[in-house]
């Protein structure tokens, strides 16, 4: 399974973003997508989660500024992210769960850079 995220860029505080990711490959259903970060020097943490019936969660940091939310025709899911502090500066990276003859698996994607200029 291959977990490609796009839409990271750079912008000013107070600035909106979207990203992107999509899964491909062989799997039967996607469970779980979720979308983590990681900043320079500092681990890397969950951001938002949404399950396959759209129960979503959020980190505190985050809550009421971004919104997560999946397309499952298309495999995807999507972080919209509005009111962005430089504080979100990391590298975004989603994930997926999935099953595949009834055993999970998790995958990451490759990783987009968000930037939050002061």
């Amino acid at each position: 399974v291959q977990l490609q995220a796009s839409g990271g860029g750079l912008v000013q505080t107070g600035g909106s973003l979207r990203l992107s990711c999509a899964a491909s490959g062989t799997f039967d259903i996607i469970y779980v997508m979720s979308w983590y970060r990681q900043a320079p020097g500092s681990q890397r943490e969950l951001v938002a989660t949404i399950t396959s019936g759209n129960s979503t969660n959020y980190a505190d940091s985050v809550k009421g500024r971004f919104g997560i939310s999946r397309d499952n025709a298309k495999n995807a899911v999507y972080l919209q992210m509005t009111g962005l502090k430089p504080e979100d500066t990391a590298v975004y990276y989603c994930n997926a769960g999935v099953t595949r003859n009834y055993l999970r698996y998790l995958y990451w994607g490759q990783g987009t850079q968000v930037t939050v200029s002061s």
